[in-house]
């Protein structure tokens, strides 16, 4: 899009060193965290309702989002390490 290649948000970027802009392959959503979210917060705060103003809408939203925030978990990437066992017996072998 030419909003993100434009001079301010160039600007910005050079600003903020920890910020890096990545783009997403076309049909690939599913590597955005955020689109994840966005599709969650739709069916819990927008869907089906009708909002006669901007209270209305932020009331959803603060709603929706700490019932989410409820219910969160930690993405942790990876596989959790196996459960240790312990041997029941242990055998000796003497030569």
């Amino acid at each position: 899009m030419s909003s993100h290649n434009n001079a301010s948000t160039r600007t910005w970027l050079e600003d903020h060193p920890r910020i890096h802009h990545a783009f997403i392959p076309v049909g690939a959503c599913w590597l955005n965290l955020q689109e994840g979210w966005w599709r969650i917060f739709r069916k819990a705060a927008l869907a089906g309702r009708s909002f006669a103003n901007r209270d209305d809408i932020e009331y959803a939203t603060t709603l929706a989002t700490d019932q989410l925030n409820a219910l969160a978990n930690p993405w942790i990437w990876g596989r959790p390490a196996p459960p240790t066992r312990r041997l029941r017996r242990r055998y000796v072998y003497t030569v």
